[in-house]
């Protein structure tokens, strides 16, 4: 009900979302002090400066890794980036703020002007969703609440760590657009190595701002939802948002008021088990932040030559990827989605130190040729046929072990020798699965033909000697023969549904062969020789 209600409601009515997100910077330590910025397992408390926990007399000293972070993500956004921008104060009192006030860009961001261009649904072309600034800011500390003991516990490792806060124009104009929005940034924000962009973990975080409108008539009264950790509540609650504007708007008029019924400027939280937005304050509730300048920070000035020198070390950047995967390689845009959350800039260190290129630098050596003898071969390989490899048989079975692919054990050189080989008819694709299976669970650096000759595994073909079968038969032939006349054997009933003309059934008498040859022969051949036996018993 309330999607179709939803759906309705955007075919009349104009949504506007502006979407605020807190990104936070990859670097190994904080923003204004020297302490390492902590991880999710990290003992709580363990990394807190002077500074972070607000003693008196102690100063703070930027950290410029954060600022070329920034930097990247600026250029990567199209942005203008500003010389010189400042810090400001913000003041509210809260227990995860040990200073009492955040130290953030509010007057004079870092950049600003900038377009991320999105996939819209209402549209085969890209969309710009404009940016309006990018600021660096502080991170808060960590409140857990308990509700046994009914006391809150507060971490500080968080404290101070630094962010991004990247705030989009109002051009946002439908959940799926927000979702996309987000999605889109958090694949930049990972190709540049800025921000890991996890959700789940509490690195990125977004503020909503949601208002609705007749077409032709100016812009509702926004409210604000805060605090949301994932796409999923994202687009339930902008949502459930739009639905409740809506029914404030078209609500009767009551005759006792002498004004229509209106939506109340207010920040919202979102309830993740209702899936409903719930009032948090209204705009008169509304904290005074008190904004002024940092005495303590002056001035940051940026060089042209520093920013040309960030723009020149940008990596290849998401819409460029897919752009070239398409044209180069003839890619279908399945294969390309999924070789691009493979990667998502997740190998890029702290600090912008390089990584080893990640998923897309592994298809590209694998379409070149890549092998274990560290050389590019003159032969190239099947786009195609490399990207099955990848993205169904090594992801499966990584996923399966519950591994990433940032610590599969299997080189490009590796997994491209075991395509040859199975390309070659060397091994087949069932011992090929197999193969990949064993080399995953037994890391090493040998070569698959070795690694088959020894688990004798290479096919047994027409082409073959006999000697490779590890048979005593003169030919593969008659191995494959006899393997059939198994079957044939060893299934009676099976055989006698085939004759009768049940094809349904072919597939066990191949398997039982498949399953005796260990998956040295190849099942088209097996499933032809069963076929002409049968015709001919007939």
């Amino acid at each position: 009900m309330a999607v179709a209600a939803l759906r309705n409601i955007l075919k009349e009515w104009q949504v506007l979302i502006g979407i605020e997100t807190h990104a936070q910077i990859k670097s190994s330590r904080k923003l204004f002090s020297g302490s390492l910025a902590a991880v999710p397992d990290d003992v709580h408390n363990s990394h807190v400066s002077l500074f972070d926990a607000a003693y008196p007399g102690t100063l703070p000293r930027l950290n410029h890794y954060c600022v070329d972070l920034a930097l990247r993500t600026a250029l990567a956004l199209n942005c203008d980036v500003q010389r010189k921008s400042s810090f400001d104060r913000k003041h509210y009192f809260y227990p995860d703020l040990p200073s009492g006030y955040q130290i953030t860009q509010q007057y004079q961001p870092l950049a600003r002007n900038g377009f991320l261009e999105i996939a819209s649904n209402s549209s085969s072309t890209l969309k710009k969703v404009g940016i309006k600034q990018i600021q660096l800011e502080q991170d808060t500390a960590k409140s857990t609440f308990n509700p046994r003991t009914r006391t809150s516990n507060i971490d500080l490792n968080r404290a101070g760590t630094g962010l991004m806060e990247i705030v989009s124009q109002p051009d946002i104009q439908s959940p799926e657009e927000a979702a996309a929005y987000v999605r889109t940034l958090q694949a930049v924000l990972r190709a540049v190595g800025s921000s890991d962009g996890n959700m789940e973990q509490g690195s990125l975080r977004c503020d909503v701002n949601v208002s609705i409108n007749r077409p032709g008539e100016p812009p509702g009264t926004r409210c604000e939802i805060k605090n949301l950790n994932s796409v999923k509540f994202m687009v339930a609650a902008i949502g459930h948002e739009v639905i409740r504007q809506h029914g404030i708007l078209t609500a009767p008029k009551d005759p006792s008021m002498s004004e229509s019924p209106r939506v109340k400027q207010e920040t919202r939280g979102f309830d993740e088990h209702q899936f409903e937005t719930y009032s948090l304050r209204a705009k008169e509730e509304a904290p005074d932040y008190r904004y002024m300048p940092d005495p303590n920070l002056g001035v940051l000035v940026l060089s042209e030559s520093r920013i040309q020198s960030i723009a020149e070390s940008l990596p290849e950047l998401p819409p460029a990827i897919r752009l070239r995967l398409q044209e180069k390689y003839a890619l279908p845009e399945r294969d390309v989605d999924v070789l691009l959350s493979i990667d998502s800039g997740r190998d890029v260190g702290f600090d912008g130190r390089p990584g080893t290129g990640g998923a897309i630098a592994y298809f590209d050596a694998l379409c070149q040729g890549a092998n274990t003898r560290g050389e590019t071969a003159s032969r190239k390989r099947d786009p195609k046929v490399v990207s099955n490899w990848m993205t169904h048989e090594l992801l499966g079975q990584l996923t399966a072990r519950k591994e990433s692919f940032k610590v599969t054990a299997i080189t490009a050189g590796q997994l491209g020798e075991l395509i040859d080989l199975v390309q070659d008819g060397t091994i087949t694709g069932t011992s090929g699965k197999f193969l990949l299976r064993h080399m995953l669970a037994n890391p090493s650096h040998r070569p698959p033909l070795e690694i088959a000759t020894e688990l004798q595994m290479l096919a047994v073909s027409s082409e073959q000697s006999s000697s490779t079968s590890s048979t005593d038969l003169a030919s593969p032939d008659a191995y494959l023969n006899e393997l059939v006349e198994g079957a044939f054997n060893a299934l009676p009933s099976e055989v006698a549904a085939l004759r009768a003309g049940r094809e349904g059934v072919l597939n066990k008498v191949v398997g039982w062969v498949m399953k005796q040859s260990r998956g040295r022969v190849d099942a088209n051949k097996v499933k032809a020789l069963v076929k002409q036996k049968v015709v001919k018993d007939s």
